[in-house]
């Protein structure tokens, strides 16, 4: 297209739609809805890096980004609500910070998109097809925790020349518990 053709084309729309080219559409504020397992207090340093990122990025909060936040208060058996209540208010995207968040997450919605992260073993749980192409609604990442033992374990005994033994405290009820014990 010859510039002169251009330049007919675009005036043209211009006249064919008066204001059109004026005035400018509204931007959609990008709606994130995110949902932890523990008390507000408990995750708020936690919570703060993850909204200081988004300032980092440029996000303004209330502004140019919305959040909305749910806290099951330790309480598992609240999340599929909280993670209902999050999928109506129409989110752009979902944001699970646990393992536990991440399953009631994807049972509560196949289409928004669902971020993981702080994940110990999503592919050995089923909660995606591979860490390389999840697929569905889902990415993020995994800290890996499962392939990790080991390491750990032998970490723990270049610190500590004499260990004989080694105790992990953790929650039976959380989901990838079972694969510690």
């Amino acid at each position: 297209m010859k510039r002169r053709e251009f330049i007919t084309l675009i005036g043209s729309t211009a006249v064919g739609w008066p204001g059109a080219t004026c005035a400018q559409q509204p931007r959609k504020v990008p709606h994130v809805g995110i949902l932890w397992i523990l008390f507000a207090s408990a995750v708020a340093p936690l919570y703060e890096a993850f909204r200081q990122g988004l300032r980092e990025a440029g996000y303004v909060e209330g502004q140019t980004i919305a959040i909305d936040a749910r806290f099951a208060e330790g309480k598992v058996e609240l999340l599929a609500g909280l993670a209902e209540e999050l999928v109506r208010l129409e989110v752009d995207v979902l944001v699970a910070p646990s393992t536990a968040s991440l399953r009631v997450l994807k049972q509560a919605t196949a289409t928004i998109p669902i971020v993981m992260a702080n994940v110990s073993d999503p592919v050995g749980l089923g909660l995606v097809a591979s860490l390389r192409r999840p697929g569905g609604n889902i990415t993020g990442f995994s800290n890996l925790t499962v392939e990790q033992v080991g390491k750990n374990v032998e970490l723990c005994k270049e610190a500590i020349p004499g260990l004989s033994q080694l105790a992990v405290l953790l929650n039976p009820s959380a989901p990838d518990a079972a694969w510690v014990c």
